[in-house]
């Protein structure tokens, strides 16, 4: 399997934000994993994104320091290894680790050493892309978060992001933190199209993205779905995260499978493990039991990962190769 679009914040198991509080002397609102997964996930009512993001709020107090970082992303490659992933992109925020006085350099490094070490011996492979974030305020870092892309480009990290609230800052508003992604050399994924319509798509596209984060709004505009499926950019789509960030009303009304047929580059992912109560399998699953997705559809879904995935030439033809092995 291949996750393409997950949130390191957003996938902390419950016991290990217990783990990391209890080391750093941090109060939680509860002190049993059960009882802390109900701060953690977003609710069956969730109303929308800005509602969904909150639930960051809480892992975000103890990943301030060097170790909490290394000790969380060791954590979480080594459960993307024991689900039998086979590669994954993991995002998160260097600016918003750095509370208790971090750079975003040594946040990414922190990163980086726990990464590293979980993947040693294994076949499992992922890459860290740094997220900006949208805000009205935060040029800056954002503009570091390119130019700290930049430094450990090819060294464990492929690109950069923007996330955020995507209705309160639009997509538009970000071209200067882009334009220097592309002076650097950065490729970038940008969240688009999940609570803003097609314009936020259509300005990532303008500003480069090699990807679009979501993208479910695309349907409203039928020439946008033209360019998309001529271009073949690949879609991050997350299926039960839109339907709680209300992307979309319902399983049943998202386009995902649509898209598909019509030969737009779709990809499956779970943006936040935790958050949703997800996992890729999971994911796959109600495709196949709510949609009707097909073996060969569900083979097509993981080659279109394999293909979007900020990989060199070879590593991705690796990928497909493994993936057309077990897929036959």
């Amino acid at each position: 399997m291949i996750d393409l679009h997950l949130h390191f914040d957003g996938s902390l198991l419950p016991r290990t934000v217990l783990e990391l509080a209890q080391e750093q002397g941090i109060l939680l609102p509860a002190t049993e994993p059960d009882e802390l997964k109900l701060f953690l996930a977003a609710p069956e009512e969730c109303g929308s994104l800005n509602e969904y993001l909150e639930k960051f709020d809480l892992p975000l107090q103890v990943l301030q320091t060097k170790e909490a970082v290394r000790k969380a992303m060791y954590i979480l490659v080594s459960s993307l290894k024991e689900q039998g992933m086979l590669y994954a992109e993991i995002r998160f925020a260097p600016q918003l680790h750095t509370k208790k006085g971090m750079s975003q350099e040594q946040v990414v490094k922190a990163a980086l050493s726990g990464m590293q070490e979980a993947l040693i011996g294994s076949f499992f492979n992922c890459k860290l892309i740094l997220c900006c974030m949208r805000g009205a305020d935060n040029l800056g870092e954002n503009l570091l978060t390119v130019r700290t892309a930049a430094t450990f480009l090819g060294r464990g990290v492929a690109a950069v992001d923007l996330a955020g609230a995507e209705a309160l800052y639009p997509t538009a508003d970000f071209a200067d933190v882009f334009g220097l992604a592309k002076e650097l050399g950065v490729p970038f994924t940008i969240h688009a199209g999940e609570a803003d319509g097609p314009e936020s798509i259509q300005a990532a596209l303008a500003f480069g993205a090699s990807r679009i984060g979501h993208g479910v709004r695309a349907a409203e505009d039928p020439e946008l779905l033209a360019r998309l499926k001529e271009q073949q950019i690949p879609l991050e789509m997350c299926p039960s995260s839109n339907v709680q960030t209300k992307a979309v009303a319902t399983l049943a009304e998202h386009p995902v499978l649509d898209f598909l047929r019509r030969g737009l580059k779709v990809t499956i992912n779970t943006d936040n493990m935790t958050v949703s109560d997800t996992t890729i399998e999971k994911e796959f699953g109600l495709l196949s039991r709510e949609l009707g997705m097909t073996t060969e559809e569900r083979k097509t879904l993981l080659l279109n990962a394999a293909d979007a995935a900020f990989l060199t030439a070879e590593e991705r033809w690796r990928l497909r190769d493994v993936i057309e092995k077990i897929c036959c």
